[in-house]
C-alpha cells in the first residue's frame, strides 16, 4: 500500500522475572511496527525450553492459553519481517533446537551477508535446514561447534558470520543479546527491578516499565543468567555503521536509538530541511505517520504553521483487497485522506521521510491537489535513495529507486508537484550524533562497509562499485 522500505525485524528477552512470557508477549506488541508476519516466543522454567509462534500479529499470535504454556521466569521473543527468506511458519522466529550444546533459541534483527556461502558449506558437510532463513545458519554453526561451553559454541558460531546483526538467544538458564562488531542493528539493555531486558527499541522497555541502562555495545555479547549480567568482547574491532534509516524511518519515535531521541533527530532532520529547501507556502503537512516529526521541524524553522491536512485510517490492517482492477485507484485514499478546509487555496507543503519508487507519493501529490490546493511543494527529510540495503531491510531493486534513475526535474514531473527537495547527505550527517563517520548511509550513497562474495554480489546487483559491466546486465534485467 505504502512505498517505503519494509520493517526488518524486532527481538525482546527478559531474564529473572516471574512473567517473562507475558512480559515478552507485551515487548513484542511495542515492536510490533518492526515485522508484521509472524511472531514468536520461547520461555525456560530452567528445565526445559517450551516455544509458540504463528503467522501474524503478535495479538493473532498469541491467546491467554498459549502464553500460560510457556512458563518460566525467562524468555525471549521476535516479530519479523523477512528479509531473508519466505514469509512462511517455518521460517518464523525464535528458531528452536536441541543440540550437543543443549537446548537453544534465536531471534534475528538484520541480515547476514555471507549466509548463502556458509549455507552451501553446511549442505555439503551434511547438514539439513528446515527453513531458508539465513538465521538458521547461525544454527548450525552453534550446534556443530566442538567449544566445550555454549558461550564458547555461540562465539565460535558468530565468529564466522558476516553483516548485520542483533541475536537474542535463550538456553535452559540464560538469556544472551548479540550485536555485530559494525553496529548495524540497535539493541539496548534495561532492568525491571531485579530482571534483566534487551530489546531492539526503548520503547519496549517504556511499556512494561523497565529502565534504560544501555545499549549493548558494537561487537559485545551480553549474558544474562543468575549470576547477573556478563559482557564479552570477543571480536576485532570494526569500523562503526549504524543503520541511520533507524532515524529516518524505522524506529518508533517515542525510542532511543544508538544513544539519541529518534522524535528529537527527526524533528531536527525537518529543521534542517527547512533551511536548506525552504518554500513559499501557507501550510506544511505532514504525510503521516512517518513524516510528522519531521514536518514539526519544517514548520518550527520556516515560520509556516503545520497543519493536519492528510488524515490516517489505522484500521485498514496489513492487507486491502482491491478486487477489480476499475478501484485499485482507490488504494491510498483508503488510507489517507485530505482535509479540504485546510489545504483548498493553499500553497502546501508536503513532509514525508523518504521516496522510494515514489508510486504513492504521486497519489498523494495528485489527492491534495484535487482537494483545491493552489500548490503542492514536496520536502523530503533524507537524501535520495540510490541503492538497496543488504543489511536486514528489504528494498526494492535498484533500477526501480526513483532516485536511482530520474533526475530532480524527472522525479519533480512524475510526482506532479510544483516543486521537490530532499534533505542533503551532509544535512543528514549534521543531524546525527557522529556524523557520517558513525553510520551507515549506503541507501544513499551505494557504497557497502561490507563486503558480499562475488556470487551473492551478483545475486543482489550490488556490484555497482565494483563491476560496472555486471551492474549494467543485473539492472538492465
Amino acid at each position: 500500500m505504502f512505498d517505503k522500505f519494509r520493517e526488518e525485524c524486532g527481538v525482546f528477552g527478559i531474564f529473572g522475572h516471574t512473567e517473562a512470557a507475558n512480559l515478552t508477549y507485551l515487548g513484542l506488541y511495542a515492536l510490533q511496527h518492526r515485522g508484521q508476519e509472524s511472531a514468536g516466543i520461547a520461555a525456560s522454567d530452567g528445565v526445559q525450553i517450551r516455544h509458540r509462534k504463528a503467522m501474524g500479529y503478535v495479538n493473532e499470535a498469541f491467546s491467554a492459553e498459549s502464553l500460560a504454556g510457556l512458563t518460566g521466569n525467562l524468555a525471549i521473543g521476535h516479530v519479523r519481517y523477512s528479509t531473508a527468506g519466505e514469509s512462511k511458519l517455518s521460517n518464523a522466529q525464535p528458531i528452536v533446537v536441541d543440540s550437543v550444546h543443549g537446548q537453544f533459541a534465536i531471534g534475528h534483527n538484520g541480515n547476514l551477508v555471507n549466509a548463502g556461502e556458509l549455507r552451501d558449506e553446511l549442505v555439503r558437510e551434511g547438514a539439513i535446514f528446515q527453513t531458508n532463513s539465513d538465521t538458521e545458519v547461525v544454527v548450525h554453526l552453534f550446534a556443530r561447534s566442538r567449544s566445550d561451553n555454549t558461550e564458547a559454541a555461540i562465539v565460535d558460531a558468530i565468529s564466522q558470520v558476516r553483516g548485520a546483526f542483533s541475536f537474542i538467544m535463550l538456553t535452559k538458564d540464560r538469556v544472551i543479546g548479540v550485536r555485530d562488531p559494525h553496529g548495524f542493528r540497535p539493541l539496548a539493555l534495561g532492568r525491571l527491578g531485579e530482571a534483566w531486558v534487551m530489546c531492539s527499541e526503548t520503547c519496549a522497555l517504556d511499556l512494561i516499565g523497565a529502565t534504560y541502562v544501555r545499549d549493548v555495545e558494537a561487537g559485545e555479547i551480553v549474558v544474562l543468567s543468575a549470576s547477573g549480567m556478563k559482557s564479552i568482547k570477543p571480536f576485532a574491532p570494526a569500523p562503526s555503521a549504524q543503520c541511520v534509516f533507524e532515524h529516518v524511518y524505522f524506529a518508533r519515535p517515542d525510542s532511543y536509538v544508538f544513544g539519541e531521541s529518534v522524535n528529537e533527530v527527526r524533528t531536527d532532520l525537518g529543521r534542517r530541511l527547512a533551511r536548506e529547501s525552504p518554500a513559499d507556502a501557507d501550510v506544511v503537512v505532514p504525510i503521516p505517520d512517518s513524516g510528522v516529526c519531521a514536518a514539526v521541524g519544517f514548520a518550527e524553522a520556516s515560520g509556516i504553521p503545520m497543519r493536519m491536512g492528510l488524515i490516517r485510517n489505522h484500521y485498514v490492517g496489513r492487507t486491502f483487497i482491491q478486487p477489480q482492477q476499475s478501484i485499485r485507484h482507490f488504494g491510498v485514499k483508503v488510507k489517507l485522506n485530505p482535509v479540504r478546509s485546510i489545504i483548498e487555496g493553499k500553497r502546501v507543503v508536503l513532509v514525508d521521510d523518504s521516496i522510494v519508487r515514489g508510486t504513492t507519493s504521486r497519489k498523494i501529490v495528485r489527492m491534495v491537489r484535487a482537494s483545491g490546493a493552489r500548490e503542492v511543494h514536496m520536502r523530503i527529510s533524507c537524501p535520495p535513495t540510490i541503492s538497496p540495503c543488504f543489511y536486514g531491510v528489504d528494498t526494492p531493486r535498484r533500477s526501480e529507486l526513483i532516485a536511482a534513475t530520474h533526475t530532480m526535474e524527472e522525479i519533480r514531473k512524475y510526482l506532479d508537484a510544483d516543486s521537490v527537495a530532499y534533505l542533503s547527505l551532509e544535512g543528514l550527517a549534521a543531524g546525527v550524533k557522529g556524523g557520517r563517520s558513525k553510520y551507515c548511509t549506503s541507501c544513499y550513497t551505494g557504497v557497502y562497509p561490507v563486503a558480499f562474495p562475488r556470487d551473492e554480489a551478483a545475486y543482489l546487483q550490488l556490484a555497482l562499485k565494483l563491476n560496472p559491466e555486471l551492474e549494467k546486465d543485473t539492472v538492465a534485467s
